[in-house]
């Protein structure tokens, strides 16, 4: 039977630390897959799932949430689709179920391509791609949004990956990260305004340990000089033998959203998938409500390319860890 995500592109590469593996989906250019010397540095799924509360898709032509599916563009109100229905708001994009096709392929890397075609609510026509590339040191994640319409459109990226380091509870690892405000939402997780981490609990740069976390958070000011998290711009989890995993954003990420659901399918049981702590880490141009907001929009002029870079870089997996 067809996996519900569609072809899997398995890509590999021998380096120094031992075999990198990655997997990327079909549907939804998804990273379903991404470990080294054996050791998961994302949350996976089966092949025959679809992805758990949105492991690894790509969020175009916005990641997190736009308020009541309602934006108003020259005084024209534009109506998405409410894909939240349960907090009426429309939700990480439109391209969640879409089926990419290929465009080049080799054994360490893959490109993916999606188009956008004008639609209620989004009157836009985009191009785009994503490319996943593994190297010696992690994954290079590539955006690549080209404007083929004859107006101006609003976009911004996202993806949504959930780190880990696959021997150790997710709940024991400690994380920081480059954020210096928190985005204060309402009740429906709607941004109602902005507000500095200094001396609040959404101050994470200095490391804090997963489990003591509840979060579905945006946050904003990434990468700004004077980051205690080390290098600006990045977020990492830390194991106690030193081990970590960073996601890192080019200049044009300066969003990152933050969820720790203590309900993730970490594994498969006999029966039912058994939950457990997981933590996503999802870069973002823009945060929730942007296209009502503006903060952090892009707006692609006709024949226009715009290109947004992540990655997962990993260090201390020279060897596979010992029990």
């Amino acid at each position: 039977m067809r996996a519900p995500t569609g072809i899997q592109y398995d890509l590999t590469v021998q380096t120094a630390r031992g075999t990198a593996h990655a997997v990327v989906t079909e549907v939804a250019a998804g990273l379903r897959v991404y470990s080294v010397n054996g050791i998961d540095l994302v949350e996976t799924f089966p092949e025959a799932a679809q992805p758990p509360m949105a492991a690894g898709i790509v969020l175009v032509p916005w990641p997190n949430r736009i308020r009541d599916g309602k934006w108003t563009q020259n005084d024209v109100t534009r109506q998405l689709a409410l894909t939240e229905p349960a907090r009426h708001n429309a939700i990480h994009g439109l391209l969640r179920f879409t089926s990419y096709r290929e465009v080049s392929r080799q054994g360490d890397s893959v490109t993916l391509a999606a188009t956008v075609f004008p639609q209620s609510g989004y009157p836009f026509h985009l191009n785009t791609e994503v490319s996943y590339a593994l190297t010696p040191n992690g994954l290079n994640v590539t955006h690549r949004l080209t404007n083929v319409g004859t107006d101006a459109a609003p976009v911004a990226v996202g993806a949504h990956p959930y780190l880990k380091i696959g021997d150790v509870p997710t709940g024991d690892l400690m994380v920081r990260v480059d954020a210096a405000t928190h985005i204060d939402v309402d009740d429906r997780l709607n941004p109602t305004g902005e507000t500095p981490v200094d001396g609040t609990r959404f101050d994470l740069r200095g490391g804090v340990v997963v489990g003591e976390l509840d979060l579905d958070d945006g946050f904003g000011g990434v990468g700004l000089a004077g980051s205690s998290s080390g290098t600006p711009g990045e977020h990492s989890l830390t194991a106690t033998d030193g081990r970590s995993v960073t996601l890192w954003g080019d200049e044009n990420m300066r969003y990152v959203q933050v969820f720790t659901p203590r309900v993730f399918p970490v594994r498969t049981g006999a029966t039912e998938p058994l939950r457990g702590q997981a933590i996503a880490i999802e870069p973002m141009t823009a945060p929730a409500d942007a296209f009502n907001t503006g903060a952090g929009l892009h707006w692609l002029q006709p024949g226009e390319e715009w290109i947004v870079r992540w990655g997962i870089r990993h260090a201390g997996f020279d060897s596979p860890s010992q029990p």
